[in-house]
């Protein structure tokens, strides 16, 4: 009772939809269905008030709220459990609550992805390097960076859609194992609650709770995402990155040290990932030798699963507050953006097309980056003479192919880090988010 009353509207509403059902096939009179349906309402806003006793002998809230509707109503309250068990009540409830959870957790996402979309539409054009191993690897507009948070949100929103289909399937009718002889319209409940469809088989139906783990797969790699994100913005907002400014709200300082403004909000964000990985794997653990079919053990899936989607949407609903506060220190960027020789690539492929195989110009660049090392220059630095004498290949033009600004010019596919790339991205998900 101290974990599934949270499933209290769920289970009322179920209530209501099978009790209008044996109304319409005539197991129960319509005077004994308003009675039910009004003493249910009447335990919901006590419920809904904290008003309603919840003794923990009664184990549950599907006794709880049976329990204060015999009450209630009498022997009609008694006649709402007719061809029910607690078995596909339950799994009825879970339904419910998920589908409502992977909504929640769409929207989210999508609020989140819509904050990421902006700072690239207003500070996408900010050149910076990218990474690879932790190392400077090539220039990117801060945008195209930005945008790959979305790309990654948009696979966990497609992912929790998907979900949301097979969670989308109606219990209700399969009693406690193999159904019941009382003749019951399941379809017509499934309608009423707004189900797509019915289980087909009541043993399965009772025991299922896939649709759980795979809710907690979704929660666990929304979190992941969330904190490979914020693992990059706690860095890059650190004094040796240097390259982005949190706001003042969504960090604290130290107890002892002044100076300090820690990125708190992003570490909290992060370690929500050990819930999310911890409740997918003892939903896992906790089904992996169930015999068929309801066994109590599956009492604690709701523990899990509940906590997990807490935790997932608290985080979910913080980080665009995140976003859309930053701000990348453009200045103190283009001050080192040409450290690391991230102009690199360019250069070898500036030499690729101008016949020099790759590997070649691969070995060339590389003896060039050595040579600019030890004179601690930038390959932008060196004299035209160096470049010729590494390969007859480089002319004159090559400095404009060098720095990174450059570099972000010239990105020709589909993809890549460039303006014209990062526009198609924000043309794309401006439109996909509407």
């Amino acid at each position: 009772i101290d974990i599934d009353k949270d499933l209290w509207r769920y289970d009322i509403a179920g209530s209501i939809a099978h009790a209008q059902m044996l109304s319409e096939q005539k197991i129960i009179t319509k005077k004994e269905f308003q009675q039910i349906k009004k003493g249910l309402l009447s335990v919901a806003a006590d419920i809904e008030a904290g008003t309603l006793p919840m003794p923990v002998e009664l184990e549950d809230i599907h006794m709880v709220i049976e329990s204060a509707l015999t009450e209630r109503a009498g022997d009609a309250g008694r006649k709402l459990h007719t061809g029910r068990s607690r078995n596909d009540q339950v799994a009825l409830d879970l339904r419910m609550w998920a589908r409502d959870a992977a909504d929640n957790l769409i929207g989210a996402i999508e609020t989140l992805q819509r904050a990421f979309v902006e700072l690239a539409r207003e500070q996408g054009k900010v050149v910076m390097p990218s990474y690879t191993h932790l190392q400077r690897a090539q220039p990117i507009l801060a945008g195209h960076g930005l945008m790959a948070y979305v790309e990654m949100l948009g696979r966990d929103r497609d992912r929790l859609t998907d979900c949301r289909k097979r969670i989308d399937v109606s219990p209700l009718g399969s009693g406690a194992v193999a159904g019941t002889s009382i003749k019951l319209d399941r379809k017509r409940t499934a309608e009423l609650l707004g189900f797509s469809a019915i289980s087909r088989n009541s043993i399965d139906a009772t025991s299922d709770r896939d649709f759980l783990i795979e809710l907690a797969f979704g929660c666990a790699t929304v979190a992941m995402h969330l904190s490979r994100w914020c693992e990059d913005w706690i860095l890059y907002s650190s004094t040796e990155f240097g390259m982005l400014q949190l706001h003042d709200a969504y960090c604290t300082s130290s107890s002892m040290m002044p100076q300090k403004k820690n990125a708190d909000t992003l570490e909290l964000i992060r370690g929500k990932t050990a819930t999310a990985f911890g409740s997918l794997m003892s939903l896992l653990t906790m089904v992996k030798s169930l015999p068929l079919a309801y066994n109590r053990d599956m009492q604690d899936d709701k523990r899990f699963a509940f906590e997990t989607v807490k935790q997932t949407l608290l985080a979910l609903q913080v980080a665009p507050g995140i976003v859309s506060t930053a701000k990348f220190r453009e200045a103190a960027i283009a001050a080192s953006i040409d450290k690391g020789f991230l102009d690199a690539t360019a250069l070898a492929e500036y030499l690729v097309n101008r016949g020099v195989p790759f590997r070649t110009a691969h070995h060339i660049v590389g003896q060039l980056v050595a040579t600019a090392e030890t004179q601690g220059a930038s390959l932008a630095e060196l004299d035209l003479a160096t470049f010729q004498a590494a390969s007859k290949s480089v002319g004159k033009d090559v400095y404009t192919y060098l720095t990174a600004k450059n570099v972000v010019k010239r990105y020709a596919p589909d993809g890549a880090g460039g303006q014209k790339q990062l526009t198609k991205q924000l043309a794309f998900w401006s439109r996909k988010l509407k």
